[in-house]
């Protein structure tokens, strides 16, 4: 399968478990199984401040993700976001950045792994065992997301489950005057140690990188994020307040495995070895979503030539192959020559850089007015949550010290020169910043307004949507022979003036001047022209059929560039100037009609207006009856709308009677041989269908 792009398109297998069980579980992991030890040497009790802090910063920069995670549910999260918004070469910073901090992040959990395995076996050899375990997670993911998220979610249920028992049974165990010495003499060292705890909440971020492969994402995304934030926050605050109430100081500020002492101080060996095995499952479900979400970003900067075109390709399972081979190499090579306490404090200095750069992309997009921007979700009291986020992150990064200052700018500069010697000349593309220019006289940059407009194709139309209501309200006009466009615009703008109220002249000049100028799609011999217009209260619709066919010249922005296409349908969409977003989800979704299989076929075949309106709507959302005494319709003969007692969601639309076209109300009497169309629900549709005796759309 191809999106619009023409790229291959990844399989939408995550569900919203499925997003929270990425979010949660690559988020308690190291931060809870290994960190608190290290963390506690340097800070003490005051751990406690460090994590939730850490997780309050991380807030607003969730909240922008969301955002644009709705708008642009495409693999490669962060480096897709900031390359739309900046530009491809803010693009390949941030992809490059956001590729080694997840495999950071993983490479934290697999040396995790191997401190743990070390609690019942002699030296073991940490290094190896990590690298082997990357092995093992790429060869899963390479099976697909959707067995990789159901294996994630096995275990995110299996380390809740025993963390529970661990908070609840740890409680009672609590020692008050363990937290008696609660702030260090140096109280900037908890500031910093903000930046090095927020590679707690890393995984939380890790959802957006295979945004493009998750079910419904407008609603699944920012739900799953911001359940497993407040679920992290919650975790840590009780699963620390455990470890540092049952474990001497000394101990717990010496230990890689402070929550295997915890057990073990309240419950023994048994609880030593449930614990254990739950901080392994965690680490476990870090490398599988860690390589999962990594491998994403060299797919999609491959998709933009930014990497050679080798990592855009699928392997057999619809997986990116040359992706995951390369993240799980570089995961190895961190985990055998890095420390754990520099790779938490490189990978937290890069994720607040990139935090911050979301929060400035969301700013960037809104002031760019792109009328094809149309995120689901919407970062509340916009501007000041997004510049907030900048601020928290600009400042903690600061305090982390100037080693892992080094070690991100060198990152940027190599980043940089990438750009600069591979990616320039493959690259012919601007950021949304270029449309904050256009207001300031620049040039506008459409690609980008294309792209938008694809990607809301395939996200499709919202449940408020009113789809199946305009196609069923719409007027149907028959093209004569010989008919020309300006005639049709002409009895288009009569009828739409009639219904609406405003000026004929207001719909004509608009619908000329759009096909004019090269704004009229045309696909599948289907042209949809189309205008905003103020005043409007709802969006209009009116079917043209040209059975003989109609020649349309349709213009171009660029001199010279007019081409004619031949056409047999025509769909004059006007809608509210209010709305730009809604109005381009339902041009979207008519263009997505016209792709299907046979549709020309079926409208040049319908018998009047209703088979026309059939051959558009959406068979999980409609049915288009024929009153029929052989039917069971026929019952419906001689009586009223309302008395029909037709499932609660159900809606008459209309009733098209011989030529006639009848709004209905309750008191509408069905007539023998009427043409009856229905909208609802999908779960409502299909219980009328089985009342009536209708298997499938086709019975209609």
């Amino acid at each position: 399968m191809a999106n619009p792009s023409g790229q291959p398109a990844l399989r939408k297998d995550i569900s919203l478990f499925g997003v929270f069980a990425i979010a949660l579980g690559t988020t308690i992991s190291g931060g809870l199984f290994l960190l608190p030890g290290i963390a506690f040497e340097r800070i003490g009790p005051a751990i406690l401040v460090a994590y939730l802090v850490a997780g309050l910063v991380t807030l607003p920069p969730l909240l922008c993700m969301s955002e644009l995670a709705t708008a642009m549910p495409k693999a490669g999260g962060f480096y897709f976001y900031v390359d739309r918004a900046f530009g491809p070469l803010a693009g390949t910073i941030a992809g490059l950045g956001t590729w080694i901090t997840l495999t950071l992040k993983t490479a934290f959990a697999l040396v995790g792994v191997g401190f743990y395995l070390g609690l019942y076996l002699d030296d073991p050899p940490v290094g190896l065992v990590a690298a082997a375990l990357a092995v093992l997670f790429g060869g899963v993911n390479l099976l697909g997301a959707g067995k990789a998220s159901h294996m994630q979610s096995l275990l995110v249920l299996g380390v809740l489950a025993v963390l529970a028992w661990f908070i609840g049974q740890g409680s009672w165990s609590v020692e008050s005057n363990r937290f008696t010495e609660f702030w260090p003499t140096d109280e900037w060292a908890v500031a910093s140690m903000v930046g090095v705890v927020l590679i707690s909440y890393m995984g939380l971020t890790k959802v957006v990188s295979v945004a493009e492969e998750v079910r419904n994402p407008e609603r699944n995304i920012p739900r799953g994020i911001l359940l497993a934030l407040a679920a992290a926050i919650l975790i840590y605050m009780a699963g620390l307040a455990v470890m540092i109430g049952t474990i001497p100081s000394d101990e717990l500020a010496a230990t890689y495995t402070p929550a295997a002492l915890a057990a073990e101080a309240f419950s023994n060996d048994t609880g030593r070895l449930v614990i254990t095995l739950a901080a392994i499952a965690s680490f476990l479900a870090v490398a599988n979503a860690g390589v999962l979400s990594a491998s994403r970003y060299p797919l999609a900067m491959g998709r933009d030539h930014i990497f050679p075109a080798v990592f855009r390709r699928l392997g057999r399972f619809g997986t990116p192959l040359p992706a995951i081979t390369v993240t799980v190499a570089l995961i190895i090579l961190e985990v055998l020559v890095l420390d754990p306490f520099v790779i938490a404090k490189y990978a937290g200095t890069l994720k607040l850089l990139l935090f911050g750069s979301l929060c400035a992309a969301v700013i960037i997009m809104r002031s760019s007015r792109l009328d094809s921007y149309d995120p689901g979700f919407r970062t509340p009291l916009y501007p000041w949550v997004p510049i907030i986020g900048m601020v928290l992150c600009v400042v903690a990064v600061g305090l982390l010290g100037w080693v892992p200052i080094v070690f991100a700018l060198g990152l940027i500069v190599a980043s940089a020169l990438w750009f600069r010697f591979y990616a320039t000349g493959r690259v012919r593309r601007y950021g949304a910043i270029y449309h904050v220019f256009a207001r300031l006289g620049e040039n506008r940059f459409d690609p980008l307004d294309r792209e938008l407009r694809g990607i809301i194709k395939e996200k499709g139309l919202r449940a408020a949507d009113p789809f199946e209501e305009i196609i069923a309200a719409a007027r149907v006009i028959e093209s004569d022979t010989g008919s020309s466009f300006e005639h049709l615009a002409s009895l288009v703008s009569e009828a739409l003036a009639a219904d609406t109220g405003r000026s004929l002249d207001h719909f004509q000049a608009g619908f000329l001047e759009g096909t004019q100028v090269g704004a009229t799609p045309v696909t599948g011999g289907v042209a949809l022209p189309h205008l905003r217009l103020e005043g409007l209260t709802r969006s209009y619709l009116v079917l043209v059929r040209c059975r003989e066919g109609l020649t349309l010249d349709v213009g171009s922005s660029v001199p010279g560039a007019a081409t004619s296409q031949r056409v047999q349908a025509l769909f004059f969409m006007a809608s509210p100037e209010e709305d730009p977003a809604q109005h381009l989800r339902l041009l979207a979704s008519l263009a997505g009609a016209v792709d299907q299989d046979g549709f020309m076929s079926r409208w040049l075949q319908a018998e009047g207006p209703a088979e026309l309106k059939a051959a558009l709507l959406r068979s999980d959302f409609s049915l288009t009856l024929t009153v029929d005494p052989r039917q069971l319709t026929g019952t419906w003969i001689g009586r009223s709308i309302a008395s029909l007692q037709l499932p609660d969601g159900i809606l008459v639309a209309l009733v098209y009677r011989g030529r006639d076209r009848i709004i209905p109300t309750g008191r509408t009497v069905i007539e023998r041989g009427d043409k009856v169309i229905v909208i609802g629900e999908q779960v409502d549709i299909e219980a009328l269908r089985a009342s009536l005796g209708l298997d499938t759309p086709s019975a209609t």
